[in-house]
């Protein structure tokens, strides 16, 4: 019998449900809206729908990662029960979440010395660090212990792909993430820009592509490229998307037609409130196995 839970953060943005029936417990990282703390709940406190209505309006949302008392407070029952930990965490790429739980880590394991607590860097964001999260599970349930999970998700993380566009740099330019000029090209010409995570789990800007229906091909394209066995991948794929679903549905579709093996149809997710509030509306992305990601 498993004597481990199995953890993440919301970030993996994944549906309540599917963790709820995977029996994966997940601890909220929290962002400011309006001038209101809320909890990244995967959208039951304020739908998606909403939040990202009120980006579109001018709301400029920011966002606060998990600190070190509330990871206490999140892992401490578990142990308390006498179940050790396996948590997968949100990219230290992006945020100080991991540093938070190892901290947190050190600290219960003075009050808990016979318990095991084992932290993994995802270096992954949004429904590709779900999908890690997700494959552990499948591990978990078919029996392995948690040190084979923990190893095995330590040695084949790099080789979760994130591959991500945009058909709308406004909220970019809000942020100053891009600068108005750019922006003003960008909408001019119809740019969409094309990024992907590096081994270093942060956002890399790899092309810029003209047109929506071009970027959807190269994404399609760049999967082909690094998937486990090209065309044959056999894996599952996941793609999230920040209110734009007839675009992620489209991009779906492509894969699902360019690999005739994929493990299931390909699972649709919303890009959740903590990473959207960084994209804002209009971004979609690709997540599947692969070669080892490098910078």
């Amino acid at each position: 019998m498993v004597n481990y839970v199995l953890t993440c953060c919301s970030t993996a943005d994944l549906p309540l449900d599917y963790f709820q029936k995977r029996n994966i417990p997940f601890v909220c990282f929290h962002y400011i809206l309006d001038g209101k703390e809320y909890p990244d709940d995967l959208g039951q406190t304020i739908p998606f729908e909403e939040f990202y209505g009120r980006i579109a309006a001018g709301a400029m949302p920011t966002t606060a990662q998990v600190n070190v008392g509330q990871f206490i407070n999140f892992f401490e029952p578990f142990l308390k029960a006498g179940k050790d930990i396996l948590h997968i965490s949100f990219s230290s790429g992006l945020s100080g979440a991991y540093n938070s739980a190892t901290l947190a880590r050190a600290e219960l394991l003075v009050r808990y010395p016979e318990r095991k607590i084992m932290i993994v860097d995802s270096l992954g964001a949004s429904s590709g660090y779900g999908l890690l999260v997700d494959m552990a599970a499948d591990m978990r349930d078919n029996g392995a212990t948690l040190e084979e999970v923990y190893h095995w998700v330590e040695q084949n993380k790099l080789a979760v792909h994130h591959w991500f566009f945009s058909s709308d740099l406004t909220h970019y330019k809000r942020g100053g993430r891009i600068s108005a000029t750019s922006a003003a090209v960008g909408e001019l010409l119809n740019i969409c820009p094309l990024l992907n995570m590096n081994d270093e789990g942060k956002l890399t800007p790899r092309k810029k592509i003209r047109g929506k229906k071009h970027v959807m091909e190269e994404i399609v394209n760049m999967m082909e490229v690094h998937a486990r066995d090209g065309i044959n991948y056999s894996g599952k794929c996941f793609i999230s998307n920040s209110v734009c679903y007839d675009d992620a549905r489209k991009v779906a579709d492509l894969v699902e037609a360019k690999f005739p093996l994929l493990s299931g149809t390909v699972m649709i997710n919303s890009v959740g409130t903590v990473i959207g509030s960084h994209t804002g509306p209009g971004t979609v992305a690709l997540f599947f196995l692969g070669d080892k990601r490098e910078d």
